[in-house]
């Protein structure tokens, strides 16, 4: 068979698409019950999460928690400093290969699993959440829902080319049970929950 006589085949043999499946219903719950859960499991995974009252109360925080690091960028311009660049959309992206630190706005937590939810507008670049050696997510502590489904729910309707959920410094783990940290991304992760 040709090329073209395979993909039309692939084209007309696609299956019917499925709603996503309603949210299990639950009883309200509190935001605080949400953030307690979320920064349990967090911190569980890896992380280090920082309950802030404010979104101003980030900037300090993460200019003295990696005022080592060489290289240092946000997505977020409300952060953006002297000490903290801003990602610059239409760079070349091999530029980003040695950022130390990177910097995002996720509208999205699930407090079952701390997952934080980035889209590629969020990203930057779809790779750089993945490449720097530390990452940053800053979320309001009002994105946060209880679990997967209620997260689907939300991000089911919405348009966006690529989206992906974070959770925790990359991990992984041999026979020996000998736990490494940023084998494959990030070693940390620093979330920031501000009301």
């Amino acid at each position: 068979m040709s090329r073209d006589k395979i993909l039309a085949a692939l084209r007309q043999n696609q299956p019917e698409l499925v709603p996503l499946p309603a949210a299990m219903p639950l009883e309200r719950v509190e935001i605080l019950e949400l953030q307690a859960k979320f920064k349990a499991m967090a911190e569980g995974i890896g992380s280090t999460v920082h309950l802030v009252d404010e979104f101003a109360a980030i900037h300090p925080l993460i200019t003295a928690r990696f005022s080592g690091e060489k290289r240092i960028v946000s997505t977020i311009k409300e952060l953006v400093s002297a000490g903290i660049p801003a990602f610059e959309f239409d760079s070349d992206p091999h530029s980003y290969e040695d950022v130390d630190v990177a910097i995002f706005k996720s509208n999205l937590g699930v407090a079952e699993n701390s997952a934080l939810w980035l889209t590629e507008d969020q990203m930057g670049i779809r790779v750089l959440p993945f490449i720097t050696q530390h990452i940053v997510m800053v979320v309001p502590l009002s994105a946060i829902v209880p679990d997967m489904h209620t997260a689907y729910q939300k991000i089911g309707e919405a348009e966006y080319d690529f989206g992906t959920f974070i959770a925790g410094p990359s991990k992984t783990a041999d026979i020996e049970q000998s736990l490494i940290l940023g084998a494959h991304g990030p070693r940390s992760m620093t979330i920031f929950i501000y009301a």
